[in-house]
Parts: structure tokens; C-alpha cells; sequence
């Protein structure tokens, strides 16, 4: 291809277009942001929660949690909509300024995310919270990847903080936001209904398991570093709630029956995967005693060895929906992103763009997830494998 073929002052007017609208943060954009964080902050302190465990570290450490995150999210989602109650009653002030300044949003994060970063950074090289980190000797790649598994700062627990907190907890916030900007506009919008609904059950089932978000891989395996931080600071705000930011200005009249049948099929994809790690989490808290679908479970008692040389013992579920693949519980989570991002229909690529990101992220996860597994079962996840074949898609990979 020629690129001489295309005027040269494109691609500098393009730029030049996108940095106008783009506007440096404004002192009502930061004191919003820097009052969520001190709210976030104080009510993850002060709600009470049982003391839960995450899952021994190869170093032999067992981090402990406070498990309130359901009553955070609900004491976040009454307040915002409390706040806006007085604000729109009292002052005329509507909290949808959040979607007229949302470039001002972004661009705080963004310079936030890598300060705090190097924050961090400086914390595991100087005062590290557990033995479950250090240095690979390149700078670069620790400020990346982080220093730490488990950083604590004040007795806050930062992963909890940055990817539950405030990625997993602005995410509502925003669509809620969006659908009342949406009301504001059009009044009610049906394809907002819908994508609202579902993004915001979504939402609340992973708060209702928050316990159980505390063994994936996000947490077992990803230091508090640029790379996840950065993620939930910045990238979950800015990306996961796209579908409905889109949507403020696209509005889409669907009808009550498509309306109907695609909550149907998001709300199905919900309790699937909730289904699925409640499986899971049934047969391991009652050692393989329990009945999955009416029948005793096949299980797989696999062991493995701690880097102290300490064996330890976990079970491998294969009935259920875990012995149609063995990362089963991926799938309904991408159906949903696309049953509540096809309300705005296929006029534009751009509502897509986190079901296609999710896409390919849980298939990546999935390598993630079959590397760490078979280096830490060794022959029992073979076995386990041979059990059940299919990776991710039943009968396809």
C-alpha cells in the first residue's frame, strides 16, 4: 500500500481534533473523585464483615479479608442515589455533570494511576507487606507488573481497594449515571433499561461473592503494579461502562418483546455463572460431600507442594457445569456482556468494545489459567484434563 496515496495532513488534523475535546480537570472533577475515595475508603473500614481467607501463597502465607463488599456496594448505590435526591430537590444539581466532564474524569485517573504507582513501587522495594514479591531486577518491569501480591498500606488491603472498591464500584456508579443522563434527554429508553439492568445485577451478584473473587487469578497471581492498578483505576471506569456512555447519545427504541427476551437471556447468563462457582465453592467447603445436578460429584484430590516443602490438598470438580469445560464459567460471563451490549444494535462497533475486549481477555486467561495449573497439580490436573478435554467451549476448544 502507497502511503503517499493519503493527504499527509490527516492524520495531524485528527490529533489536533481529539486533544480539543479532551479538557485538563477542572477543581469539581477532583474534589468528586478525591470525596468517593475518602467515602470508599472509610465505609470498607468502619462496615463490619466476617473474616474470610484467600488461598495459601507458595510462600505459605494465607491473606485475610474482611468480607463486606456487599454491604459497601449497597451503602455506595443508596447513598449515590440519597446525594442525588438532595441535589436535584435542593440545588438544581444533577450528578449527570460526571457524563458532561467525563474527559476530565479520565484524564485525573490517568494522572493519578501512575503516581500511586510508583507509590507502590516504592513500598514493596522499602516496607513490603509479606514475603509474596520482589524484584526482577528490571525497574521497568516491577513498576509494571508490581512488587507486591498482597500490599497493604494503613491496614487497607490495595487490591481489595483499587480493583473491588473503586474499579468494580465506579463501574454501577457510571451506569447509573448514564441511565439518568439517558432519562434527563429522552425520558425512558428502553435499550437503557435493559443494558442498565443487567450491567447493575451483574454488578451485585459479584458483590454478593466477593468472598469467592478472592481466589481467582486477578488476586492469586497479579502484584499491585501499573498493570492491574492502572486497569481498575482507569480502564474499568473508562471501558467497562461504555456500552451505556454510548448509549446516552444512541438512544434505541427495542420494543417490549426483544426487550423482554434479551434481559431473559442476560438474567439466565447471571444465574449460570453464579451456578458455576457456587458448584465449585459447595464441593470444596463440604469436601466433596454435597450433590452436584442430583448426583455425587467426580473429583479429583489433587496435591501439591509450598515452596517451604509443606504439602497441601485442593479439589478438582469435573461434574456440573465444570465437566463441560474447564473454565466453564468464562462463557456466560461474555454472553452477558453482549446480551446488554446488542441493545444498541450493530449501527457502530464502538458499544462492542468490552465484550470484545472480555473476549479476549478470558480466552488469554484461560492459557493463564492451564499454565499455573498444571505447574502447581503437575500429573493431577493431567488427569484432570483427561477428565474433561474441553478447555473453555464445550466440543470446540
Amino acid at each position: 500500500m502507497c502511503w503517499s496515496a493519503f493527504p499527509r495532513k490527516i492524520v495531524p488534523r485528527g490529533l489536533a481534533y481529539i486533544w480539543s475535546q479532551v479538557n485538563a480537570p477542572t477543581p469539581l472533577i477532583v474534589f468528586t473523585l478525591a470525596g468517593y475515595v475518602v467515602f470508599a475508603l472509610t465505609v470498607m473500614r468502619i462496615l463490619p464483615g466476617k473474616t474470610v481467607y484467600g488461598p495459601v501463597t507458595p510462600k505459605g502465607h494465607v491473606p485475610v479479608y474482611k468480607d463486606n463488599g456487599f454491604a459497601c456496594f449497597v451503602t455506595t448505590m443508596v447513598t449515590f442515589w440519597l446525594l442525588t435526591f438532595v441535589l436535584k430537590t435542593f440545588f438544581a444539581v444533577s450528578p449527570t455533570y460526571i457524563f458532561d466532564k467525563f474527559d476530565e474524569v479520565l484524564v485525573t485517573l490517568n494522572i493519578f494511576s501512575p503516581i500511586f504507582c510508583v507509590f507502590l513501587y516504592l513500598k514493596g522495594r522499602l516496607a513490603p507487606s509479606c514475603t509474596d514479591g520482589g524484584s526482577s531486577g528490571n525497574i521497568i518491569f516491577d513498576y509494571f507488573w508490581g512488587m507486591e501480591l498482597y500490599p497493604r498500606v494503613l491496614g487497607f488491603d490495595v487490591k481489595v481497594f483499587t480493583n473491588c472498591r473503586f474499579g468494580m464500584t465506579v463501574w454501577p456508579l457510571l451506569v447509573c449515571v448514564f441511565a439518568l443522563k439517558s432519562y434527563e434527554l429522552y425520558g425512558f429508553v428502553d435499550s437503557m433499561f435493559v443494558t442498565t439492568t443487567l450491567q447493575l445485577v451483574y454488578c451485585t451478584k459479584f458483590f454478593w461473592w466477593e468472598a469467592g473473587y478472592m481466589n481467582t487469578i486477578d488476586i492469586m497471581m497479579d502484584r499491585a503494579g501499573y498493570y492491574i492498578c492502572w486497569g481498575c483505576l482507569v480502564f474499568v471506569p473508562g471501558v467497562y461502562a461504555s456500552v451505556s456512555l454510548y448509549m446516552v447519545n444512541h438512544p434505541v427504541h427495542l420494543g417490549l418483546p426483544l426487550t423482554t427476551f434479551l434481559l431473559a437471556l442476560g438474567v439466565l447468563s447471571i444465574y449460570i455463572n453464579y451456578d458455576a462457582d457456587k458448584q465449585k465453592l459447595q464441593v470444596r467447603s463440604s469436601d466433596g460431600r454435597c450433590l452436584v445436578w442430583g448426583r455425587k460429584p467426580s473429583i479429583i484430590r489433587a496435591k501439591y507442594v509450598l515452596d517451604s516443602g509443606e504439602t497441601r490438598e485442593s479439589i478438582l470438580l469435573a461434574s456440573g457445569w465444570w465437566g463441560l469445560s474447564r473454565h466453564f464459567h468464562y462463557i456466560p460471563e461474555i454472553l452477558l456482556a453482549f446480551f446488554w451490549s446488542v441493545p444498541a444494535l450493530f449501527h457502530d462497533v464502538m458499544p462492542y468494545t468490552y465484550v470484545i475486549y472480555l473476549t479476549t481477555l478470558l480466552i488469554h486467561r484461560s492459557f493463564r489459567d492451564e499454565t499455573k495449573c498444571s505447574r502447581k497439580y503437575g500429573c493431577f490436573w493431567k488427569q484432570y484434563r483427561d477428565l474433561v478435554p474441553h478447555k473453555l467451549f464445550p466440543f470446540i476448544f
